[in-house]
């Protein structure tokens, strides 16, 4: 809570997690339920992936069609990947661009990706906040009294809220717990058009 992400990665079923008794402190988390699109079935290449200094970790449905140029480009700087996966890069981007903000680190990376995506982004930097864009992927937001969400499509938040925002291709929604944002890739704000 407030200084570090903690990170669970496991090859069981999201309700073999609760058998298992997983618990989190934290006011904000991110996960996934699939595996990479690039690299192997493995624990080092399933979501979420953090950024070298652990402050930033990334969740991501769809391709990152130039992640290899990326990739070289970023080891060049300086920074240790340790997965095979496209959606890496995008943890390593954030780290690059992050001066204090997250929402404009997570913009500044947005320049730099081709392909088609939907991602979540948290810091510990910045722990009561997610970033999300859109392009291509499904994404929305749900809005409720005890939170609110992102997710590939409604059923997965069906139990938590009916009230949801369907972003569309190019827009970045930036969420806390009690407040949600919409823009688009120019950062220009949105009005709100919640859908119950």
């Amino acid at each position: 809570r407030g200084s570090a992400i903690r990170i669970l990665k496991d090859r069981v079923r999201v309700d073999a997690l609760r058998e298992k008794g997983v618990s989190f402190d934290g006011v904000t988390g991110i996960g996934h339920t699939r595996w990479a699109t690039h690299g192997a079935p493995s624990m080092s290449n399933a979501h979420p992936f953090k950024d070298c200094t652990s402050r930033f970790a990334v969740v991501h449905n769809g391709i990152i069609e130039n992640y290899e140029e990326l990739k070289k480009n970023l080891i060049n700087e300086g920074h240790k990947f340790k997965s095979d996966t496209d959606t890496e890069v995008i943890a390593h981007l954030v780290e690059k661009f992050y001066k204090g903000d997250l929402e404009k680190a997570v913009f500044s990376a947005l320049k730099y990706l081709r392909g088609s995506f939907a991602i979540g982004v948290i810091s510990s930097k910045e722990p009561e906040r997610l970033v999300a864009a859109r392009l291509g992927s499904p994404l929305i937001a749900g809005i409720s009294k005890d939170g609110n969400f992102i997710a590939s499509d409604v059923p997965a938040i069906l139990e938590h809220t009916k009230r949801v925002i369907y972003l569309k291709d190019k827009q970045v929604c930036s969420l806390t717990r009690d407040k949600i944002k919409v823009m688009n890739f120019s950062s220009q704000k949105l009005p709100l058009r919640v859908e119950k």
